[in-house]
């Protein structure tokens, strides 16, 4: 639904960070991977599945699961997949993630009002028996705009609302944009906009949310309190088709049907996700361990052949990428500080870095094209609002060495790496996540890239950091690093503002310029409602980032999961996400 940080490149969330091999060259091998990856359906056989059996689903992962249990606070890929399974959202979409009324709730835009009227269906109710409500809704936004909650989700985009960012600011004690028609108790929330955008009927646009929170069960929990509670952390509340039933904490969780599931009585009788080593997948697959587990795309040949599966593929909406440390984040004024005499401030050295990466032979040597360079920020799936003239960062060590020249980063006679263009000895600190086997390799293999350029890059720690601490450490402006390695979950809507605005917590790098907010307006600007004026800017924002180089894009990766073959109605489209938990089940 909303942007997430992801780990290690395998699989969507459960997969894209940094791509999962390395070495000094590609082999040759042809792209026969990537050309089965296509003819994999997105979907196993649709048919009417019996009540009940138990399925067990394995959790890629070589770092416990967080366990924050509720979207508001919660921002990372593991926990997302732990909760799935009763975590529906309020609505439903098409395959092109457009919202429409066949999920829990209803949706209505009045551009003219400036308004969004959403309406929480009759029945709806949370795994303990009660309605889904008007405050439920509305309390989402307190939970995230309320400074005291430390949520990660208030950004520039939500406080368009009427009266959020009074609320965040502490000016006001409640939010005046949300109205409650027929009271809290009500089912209806209408949300006031200071202006509408181009985005808002799709899925992840991210100027409104798209959860609820159970405030009957929240509210005696204070805001600071929120993150670590037991009602957060051991016994959340969802409306999906399934509850919790048991927790081991950041190692397995095992759910059972919701008795109060709005849609009726989902399939199985029970569902367990468990945490193993993304090293142990292929093993795992071979043996049968599990009825689903997501395959690592450097162990593909190990596995393609396995049967009693069912491989199901997609391309998903997410990115690798390497940011470069430019500022801090203000707390104070909960916007970015952008130094422009940080030691990555240099455009030059930082397109340098990405023209010196080998990124098409690591791809192709490591998972033999099932993972692939990606060349903008925007991806393809988003149709004509991705660039294709951009041409990303492929290998270029001339051009690389040249950029350097140009910008005065110089070697002394007798050494091997540049110094600064003050004549100053030059180190750069590089933050990576560990991963999978070939993390090492494929991370060491770049640095040994910037050697040939004359850059010398040295691992921040001096090894791979484990993903909880690679983002506690990129997202508080550790100062041991400079440049770092992550990844993206991707909203469905391509609207850039949540992580790249001023204002975005997920902004990383940390930059700021007058260009880069004037481009992010006028994308999400009244003018764009005209679609070839929206595209025309989506296009200059993208050359932009290009020539700027704060964030180069990496890789993306086709998603492979194994399904057991007895498994029917698992779907990868985004038109089945509301029922896929409710309607995944064995075959009759």
């Amino acid at each position: 639904m909303k942007r997430r940080m992801l780990g290690t490149f395998g699989v969507l969330l459960a997969g894209a960070a940094l791509l999962a091999g390395c070495g000094k060259s590609s082999s040759s091998s042809s792209n026969s991977e990537a050309k089965d990856a296509k003819k994999f359906p997105e979907a196993t056989a649709t048919a009417t599945a019996k009540k009940g059996g138990s399925i067990t689903i394995a959790e890629e992962s070589d770092t416990p699961v967080k366990g924050v249990f509720l979207n508001e606070l919660s921002d990372g890929r593991y926990d997302s997949d732990f909760m799935q399974f009763g975590n529906e959202a309020l609505f439903a979409t098409d395959d092109q993630y457009k919202i429409n009324n066949k999920g829990a709730a209803t949706f209505k835009m009045d551009r003219k009002a400036k308004t969004v009227t959403i309406e929480v269906k009759k029945g709806v109710k949370w795994s303990d028996g009660k309605q889904v409500t008007a405050k439920d809704v509305e309390y989402s936004y307190e939970i995230i705009a309320n400074k005291a909650s430390q949520s990660s989700r208030y950004t520039s985009s939500l406080a368009d609302i009427v009266g959020l960012a009074e609320y965040h600011d502490g000016k006001s004690k409640k939010i005046s944009g949300i109205e409650m028609p027929d009271g809290e108790n009500g089912r209806k929330v209408v949300l006031h906009f200071k202006e509408m955008k181009p985005g808002m009927t799709q899925s992840g646009n991210g100027f409104f949310w798209e959860s609820a929170a159970p405030y009957h069960y929240l509210k005696d929990v204070p805001f600071s309190k929120l993150q670590s509670s037991d009602k957060v952390r051991k016994n959340p509340l969802f409306f999906g088709p399934y509850k919790l039933s048991k927790l081991v904490r950041g190692q397995s969780a095992t759910w059972v049907r919701n008795p109060y599931y709005y849609r009726g009585k989902a399939k199985l009788d029970k569902i367990t996700i468990s945490v193993i080593s993304p090293n142990s997948a292929s093993q795992s697959i071979k043996s049968k361990k599990f009825d689903m587990i997501d395959v690592v795309n450097s162990q593909w040949k190990e596995v393609k052949g396995t049967k009693g599966y069912n491989f199901v593929a997609q391309i998903p909406l997410s990115y690798s990428y390497m940011g470069f440390k430019v500022g801090k984040w203000d707390k104070k004024t909960g916007s970015v500080k952008m130094n422009k005499n940080s030691k990555m401030s240099n455009r030059y050295l930082r397109q340098a870095m990405g023209y010196a990466m080998n990124v098409d032979e690591v791809t192709q040597h490591y998972t033999q094209g099932l993972s692939f360079r990606v060349k903008t920020l925007v991806p393809e799936a988003f149709g004509d609002f991705y660039d294709k003239s951009v041409k990303g960062f492929p290998l270029n060590i001339k051009k690389a060495n040249a950029l350097l020249d140009k910008a005065g980063y110089k070697k002394k006679k007798g050494e091997t790496y540049r110094r600064d263009p003050n004549g100053k000895k030059l180190t750069i600190h590089l933050a990576a996540m560990s991963g999978s086997t070939n993390q090492e390799a494929i991370v060491q293999n770049y640095i040994q890239q910037w050697k040939k350029i004359g850059l010398h890059v040295t691992l921040t720690t001096g090894r791979l950091i484990e993903f909880n601490s690679f983002y506690d450490k990129v997202q508080n402006d550790d100062p041991s690093v400079d440049v770092f390695m992550a990844a993206w979950s991707l909203s469905s809507e391509p609207t850039q503002d949540d992580l790249y605005g001023p204002k975005a917590p997920y902004n990383f790098t940390r930059f700021a310029t007058s260009e880069n907010t004037k481009l992010l307006k006028e994308m999400g600007s009244d003018k764009a409602f005209n679609h070839s004026y929206r595209v025309q800017k989506f296009h200059e924002w993208q050359q932009y980032m290009q020539k700027e180089a704060f964030v180069i894009p990496l890789t993306n990766a086709y998603s492979i999961t194994a399904v057991n073959s007895k498994l029917v109605n698992y779907s990868t489209k985004p038109s089945k996400a509301a029922t896929l938990w409710y309607e995944t089940g064995f075959k009759k």
